[in-house]
């Protein structure tokens, strides 16, 4: 993964990142993110994601431990050329006043071939975007 983390007011920050995906046989899936700044101005962020999709389906339920947010439930749906997740905040313990508002988030996968995906994902602070990120994606075999 390579691309540029946005923020209000501020120019993009490079990123790179991987992605690892496990599956089971009961369609159980996890997943695991990292991402890092390769300009060293931030700590890296990290994701690691629990769900199932159930057989047939097109829509599933995940939970994330994420980083920077914390706890967080999401569900996704698996389109034809996409996958989109949103994401809520369950809880925050948060001591900065910034977080006590209504944090959630969303991502949209887009398959430009069997190997390559373009992710943009946002982070909101009650109605508001915080930040966003755009990256592609190679899946490597």
């Amino acid at each position: 993964m390579q691309g540029n983390w946005l923020e209000r007011n501020s120019p993009p920050i490079p990123l790179k990142g991987l992605t690892l995906v496990v599956w089971n046989r009961d369609n159980w899936f996890s997943m695991a993110t990292k991402l890092i700044f390769p300009n060293g101005d931030r700590p890296e962020i990290s994701f690691q994601y629990k769900g199932r999709l159930h057989e047939g389906e097109r829509q599933y339920n995940f939970l994330l431990q994420h980083s920077y947010l914390g706890k967080i439930e999401g569900e996704g749906w698996i389109c034809p050329d996409t996958i989109v997740q949103r994401y809520w905040v369950i809880g925050d313990n948060s001591a900065d006043p910034r977080y006590l508002q209504r944090r959630s988030g969303f991502e949209t996968l887009y398959r430009i071939n069997d190997h390559q995906y373009y992710l943009t994902s946002g982070i909101l602070i009650g109605h508001f975007l915080d930040s966003t990120m755009e990256a592609n994606l190679e899946r490597q075999p």
